[in-house]
């Protein structure tokens, strides 16, 4: 991957081809200019329609990144040096357009309907992903944290997230303390189709059986003593996890004001 990204010529591809996840980092802090840096990478990132519907908590307070290490079930989100927690966000349009005599009642109001809240969570994982590459592009590592959402109902308490917001991923980032192997990913063959998805599965999954042993490799060379099922093994686990269940969104959406039947 490394001699692809080499042989393309950009420091930009080097970085994309080279990201991990690290979740042990050094303590020192990061520095105010490069957090700036930071941000106004993630404000970078295209807005759909320009809406800018989505804002980052950074979390400073120990107490709170206690906590969020304790929803995570990830002790080292409590000594990470910079954390963040990404959010759609409507509620500050909606109070733009209340300042505009827009009535929020009328049927036609459609900034809580089911397509703005995909269109603010893909804004908002968008931004994400501008920041953390911005970060590994300045040597930092990072990790994205879905394990967040372990109680949602919980986050939104905790961030004091107003009606019209959802709290969507969130970002550790710090000078990283450990140099972990790139993990394995697919084939292009059986992700990149082109003009329609296949009619078969058949040459996908038979495109998937060497991915399957160097994923089974990837992890026993990372930590022998924790042996980790091939990738369709995995997968199949998952699609009968019952804790999915309890992640659900539509509860916490419609909490959040968010109408997802429309």
């Amino acid at each position: 991957m490394t001699m692809q990204a080499n042989t393309i010529g950009s420091d930009t591809i080097t970085t994309l081809m080279q990201r991990r996840s690290i979740r042990k980092f050094k303590p020192d802090p990061i520095d105010e200019g490069i957090v700036k840096q930071l941000e106004m990478a993630a404000q970078q990132a295209p807005s759909s329609e320009y809406l800018n519907d989505w804002s980052a908590v950074r979390i400073t307070d120990p107490g709170l990144k206690d906590t969020l290490a304790a929803i995570a079930k990830q002790p080292y989100v409590a000594q990470v040096p910079l954390l963040y927690v990404f959010v759609s966000d409507e509620s500050r349009n909606i109070a733009i357009i209340h300042n505009k005599g827009v009535d929020t009642s009328s049927s036609e109001f459609t900034l809580t309907a089911s397509y703005r809240f995909a269109q603010a969570q893909n804004d908002t994982v968008l931004a994400l992903s501008a920041m953390e590459t911005a970060a590994n592009a300045l040597g930092l590592g990072c990790v994205i944290l879905g394990s967040l959402l372990n109680d949602i109902d919980g986050l939104i308490d905790l961030l004091k997230l107003p009606k019209y917001t959802y709290p969507v991923l969130g970002l550790a980032i710090g000078k990283p303390d450990q140099s972990p192997m790139l993990k394995p990913r697919m084939p292009r063959s059986a992700q990149f189709f082109e003009n329609a998805y296949p009619a078969g599965t058949g040459e996908m999954l038979a495109d998937l059986k060497d991915f399957d042993q160097r994923v089974h490799e990837y992890y026993d060379l990372r930590d022998s003593d924790r042996p980790v099922d091939a990738y369709s093994d995995q997968t199949a686990s998952k699609a009968v996890d019952q804790h999915v269940l309890q992640k659900a969104i539509g509860p916490a959406a419609a909490r959040q004001g968010f109408r997802l039947d429309r």
